[in-house]
């Protein structure tokens, strides 16, 4: 019975913040540049671990019209890639749905090993230099969303996108949305997008806030962040209802770099709040995840669960009178 009412809890909050949000990948609150996805032959120092991006998209049960997934500058070379010496790339964009795409464990990794490829393959195209791509979108599908893979947990249909960095050793920046219309971004009412791990790019300038929303459910004790290559550009910190500007390690170039922070009570069934505070104004790439205290990859949300976390300030006094 605890069991059925931990997923009634889970899927109402999920419902509520699907209700609210509806947001480009990364999102406005995300505060993110870019994606970033770097092909086979680039060092790790350019902070892409593994070359490969996986995002998932949670389409909710009531939408039964066709989607479309959009990708802005999915080609390689142009103003919003990161070049290496020449461009000589590839990037791969593939959408997989039906069983066993986001439920197969592999598919839900921080790492893109064994069957991370799972489901029915959908749609898939390979870019290389082409400016006719360069800045603006390119649109896969249509989708019929009952052709994703049903999440009791989540209420939803899932679909996944993955995303390979091909042969040569640039990086692609780009950004996804999930869309109604063919030509242009118009959300899906209720839809969200959420990963396990994320190569991004954070904004040119001193002073910005990036974040991710992992969501700490009733089962997690304590996580564990990874950060790979973020050259000491700042400070990482995590902000919950709990905790205001709790300090994290943080990694130098092309390492990686962790920290455990205990989970209370009160914010389990909540969103947690990384914020990647930078210090400089140059382009900065990295890679990161969380996992609980088991290992397992927990995952964050562009459009965090329940809202983004408001510290609750509380202070306790205590008058103490002499006798």
């Amino acid at each position: 019975m605890k069991n059925k009412k931990h997923i009634l809890f889970i899927t109402l909050i999920f419902a509520t913040a699907l209700n609210i949000f509806c947001q480009s990948v990364p999102s406005k609150q995300e505060n993110i540049s870019y994606i970033v996805t770097f092909s086979k032959e680039a060092a790790g120092s350019w902070g892409d671990d593994d070359h490969v991006q996986i995002y998932f998209i949670a389409i909710p049960l009531n939408n039964k019209s066709p989607f479309y997934i959009r990708v802005f500058d999915p080609d390689i070379g142009g103003k919003c890639d990161q070049i290496n010496g020449v461009y000589n790339s590839t990037t791969k964009f593939s959408v997989y749905a039906g069983n066993k795409a986001y439920s197969d464990k592999d598919a839900r990794g921080f790492n893109p090993t064994g069957n991370y490829k799972s489901g029915a393959l959908m749609a898939s195209k390979t870019f290389s230099i082409d400016s006719k791509y360069d800045s603006t979108w390119y649109t896969l599908g249509p989708f019929n969303p009952e052709a994703g893979e049903f999440d009791k947990e989540l209420d939803a249909h899932i679909f996944k996108i993955v995303i390979e960095g091909g042969d040569g050793d640039d990086g692609n920046m780009y950004k996804l949305f999930f869309s109604t219309d063919k030509n242009s971004n118009i959300p899906i009412e209720g839809g969200n997008a959420f990963a396990y791990e994320i190569c991004f790019r954070l904004m040119n300038k001193s002073g910005e806030t990036a974040h991710l929303y992992p969501f700490a459910d009733a089962k997690i004790v304590s996580v564990m962040q990874n950060n790979f290559d973020f050259d000491g550009d700042g400070s990482i910190r995590l902000t919950s209802i709990v905790k205001k500007a709790h300090d994290l390690l943080t990694s130098p170039d092309g390492d990686w770099k962790s920290s455990k922070t205990i989970i209370s009570d009160a914010e389990k069934n909540t969103s947690l709040d990384i914020q990647f505070i930078k210090k400089t104004a140059k382009g900065n790439d990295l890679s990161f995840y969380v996992v609980n205290q088991y290992g397992e990859s927990v995952p964050f949300f562009s459009s965090p669960i329940g809202g983004a976390p408001k510290y609750k300030y509380k202070i306790d006094i205590v008058l103490q009178f002499d006798k």
